[in-house]
């Protein structure tokens, strides 16, 4: 494996993130005032008209007018045309700066010439799809053996919710166990069993509406950073016969919203170690963005098994895949010349020859332009920047990353918990729909935004975009005081 660098210049003081978070939290919120926020919403009536038309059609026919989760903007989704580097273009030819990045993947920015280039000689060679093998599946193979610390093999699949699925399922049929843990508030995709602590921490079954009991019943959730309580429920299902896996998001849980001490995921390591227990990186975001060597490397931890999601294309679709110990992973070929009892995975569109040849492509290129490292330092900048903003104003707001992961906490809202269940009930909903404002807000000034509490940043962000960036950021955060 050749040497890597890092996205992360400096890993932050968690401590003092905390600090810093449950003083928002416990302050009142500190909304857009309402005459400004009544000029930003002024923007989507005025600005993007057909945009409006565009969703207000879908809702004729997708449930909500759009298909995925990521798309519900407030007040109304926002219709792409073009993507561009660091920038977006919507139906009404609107431009914004995209800190979206397609939910994380594009660190080479979006729509990257080079690699879209061999995506088009491939179509016309080959065609997306034949259901046979094709070269590029053992080249982007190779690739992420020779990056990755941990995977001595890799299985590509089509979504980082089927990647999460797999690896469970191998897990089990390695250890022969049948109990998972997570972490509370962790987002590991869709699945029934991982439907489960789903964005709030102790909430267990609260999002799993036609989800049958069964189906979680092996599902078990800790809270964030309690190595404590990771140890009691490793006891406690010891006594019912064993953990099969830990699956752990390696910066903290919902890409570093809570995030984790340097050593948390070495001590997970250790108890999993302990306890006979395989443990699971999701890599979904970080794979490829904190450096070529993941969140494994940077942090000097080998899973077990590592899930990949839309990184391992660079965005393009159909990209999930599980890695890891060739034992474990032999698992999938049981049947077809593997050992052992078989741990049953499908796709047809799996390893497309499109997908791989995005992928490969993809990763060459961030190895030859250094583009994680890029990427973070743009992440660096954002955040400085946003921090000295908040101290202007005095605002109780929290800016951190994680390289070209970047946190931008106003509301708060993804702090809450069952610790304070009082709270949680009555504040929930002002302050989800307070970061449903700010993002609307941001929108407004030319920013897309996660959620409008998260940004990812790339290669294409230059100094000069990342301070027009900071400008638009201003308008909004003093429209806050």
């Amino acid at each position: 494996m050749s040497e890597q660098k890092y996205a992360i210049s400096e890993y932050h003081d968690v401590d003092e993130v905390y600090k810093k978070l449950n003083n928002l939290i416990s302050q009142p919120m500190r909304h857009v005032k309402r005459e400004k926020m009544q000029e930003f919403l002024g923007y989507f009536e005025n600005q993007c008209k057909r945009s409006k038309e565009l969703t207000d059609e879908a809702k004729k026919f997708i449930p909500g007018g759009v298909q995925h989760n990521l798309a519900f903007n407030y007040p109304f989704p926002i219709a792409i045309e073009k993507t561009d580097g660091a920038y977006l273009w919507d139906a009404d030819g609107n431009e914004y700066i995209d800190f979206l990045q397609a939910g994380g993947p594009t660190v080479l920015g979006s729509n990257y010439a080079p690699v879209r280039e061999k995506v088009f000689e491939m179509l016309n060679e080959c065609g997306p799809v034949t259901g046979l093998f094709h070269e590029y599946e053992l080249k982007l193979a190779e690739l992420v053996n020779r990056f990755m610390p941990a995977v001595e093999m890799f299985r590509m699949l089509g979504s980082g919710t089927e990647s999460v699925m797999a690896a469970v399922r191998a897990a089990r049929a390695f250890t022969k166990k049948k109990y998972v843990i997570k972490v509370g508030g962790a987002y590991h995709g869709w699945s029934d069993p991982m439907v489960y602590g789903l964005h709030i921490p102790g909430t267990g079954r609260l999002e799993a509406t036609g989800i049958p009991r069964g189906a979680s019943a092996a599902t078990k959730e800790f809270f964030p950073n309690s190595l404590g309580a990771l140890k009691r429920q490793l006891w406690l299902n010891r006594l019912r016969g064993g953990t099969a896996a830990v699956i752990v998001e390696p910066l903290g849980p919902e890409s570093g919203t809570r995030p984790v001490p340097f050593d948390f995921n070495q001590k997970i390591r250790e108890l999993c170690d302990e306890f006979g227990a395989l443990l699971i990186f999701d890599e979904v975001v970080t794979g490829f963005r904190v450096g070529l060597g993941g969140a494994q490397g940077y942090f000097g931890v080998k899973p077990d098994l590592t899930v990949f999601g839309k990184c391992i294309t660079g965005g393009y679709p159909m990209a999930g895949g599980v890695g890891g110990r060739a034992e474990v992973v032999s698992r999938f070929a049981a049947g077809i010349g593997g050992i052992g009892e078989r741990a049953y995975v499908g796709g047809t569109l799996s390893a497309n020859p499109l997908s791989c040849v995005a992928g490969y492509y993809s990763l060459l290129e961030m190895e030859r332009t250094n583009a994680a490292v890029i990427a973070g330092k743009a992440g660096d900048r954002l955040t400085k920047g946003l921090q000295a903003i908040i101290e202007k104003f005095s605002l109780p707001f929290v800016a951190y990353n994680q390289g070209s992961i970047v946190h931008l906490e106003t509301s708060g809202v993804m702090l809450l918990d069952l610790r304070n269940p009082v709270r949680l009930a009555k504040e929930l909903k002002p302050r989800k729909h307070m970061i449903e404002e700010m993002g609307a807000a941001y929108m407004s000034q030319g920013l897309v935004t996660l959620a409008g509490s998260r940004m990812y940043t790339s290669m294409a962000d230059t100094d000069e975009v990342i301070d027009s960036a900071l400008s638009k950021f201003e308008t909004v955060l003093a429209a806050c005081v």
